[in-house]
């Protein structure tokens, strides 16, 4: 529950609920009113619900809330970027390991363009138990192009890099300022 919110007047008042002779009884008029003031918010709350579930109007504390929920990384992020990626979480997550899927989250991360350049590398053997090919087909590439302002940090981008891969895939961060 949000908390209460002044002069927020509840739409079902227990009073109306209630047999007609209790509802002329000033003492249970006044308990009721009480009740109605606790109630309205969490009423409010209910009435509003799919606007609380909806990233893009929720309001921005609640963005958090939901991000979390959805898997989101932890981040500070400024609010909008936070509602691009809880938008994009379940779908996203559906991807996750694939290039575009690590594109587009570190495009929410970043706020700038990002290129990932996949070695599109799977080894397969026609009999089992084969040989692989010695060398490995190279590293993802990862390029950040920072456009200006607050530059963007290797470190951070490849820790989100490392959740979205397959453990096993080395990937290199470059990070291209100008």
């Amino acid at each position: 529950m949000r908390g209460a919110v002044p002069g927020l007047g509840s739409p079902y008042t227990l009073a109306q609920q209630l047999p007609a002779v209790f509802q002329e009884d000033r003492v249970t008029e006044v308990l009721t009113v009480a009740w109605d003031e606790s109630l309205a918010p969490v009423i409010s709350a209910l009435d509003c619900l799919d606007a609380y579930l909806d990233p893009r109007i929720a309001p921005s504390d609640f963005v958090h809330w939901l991000a979390d929920r959805l898997g989101v990384p932890e981040g500070s992020w400024p609010v909008e970027r936070r509602r691009a990626m809880t938008m994009d979480a379940v779908r996203l997550h559906g991807r996750r390991g694939c290039a575009d899927a690590l594109r587009t989250w570190l495009g929410h991360m970043t706020g700038e363009r990002v290129e990932v350049h996949d070695n599109g590398g799977v080894y397969t053997s026609a009999v089992p138990d084969g040989t692989f090919p010695a060398a490995g087909l190279g590293p993802v590439r990862i390029r950040v192009f920072a456009s200006g302002g607050t530059p963007a940090d290797p470190e951070a981008i490849g820790a989100m890099a490392a959740m979205f891969l397959p453990a096993h895939v080395p990937f290199r961060v470059e990070v291209v300022t100008g």
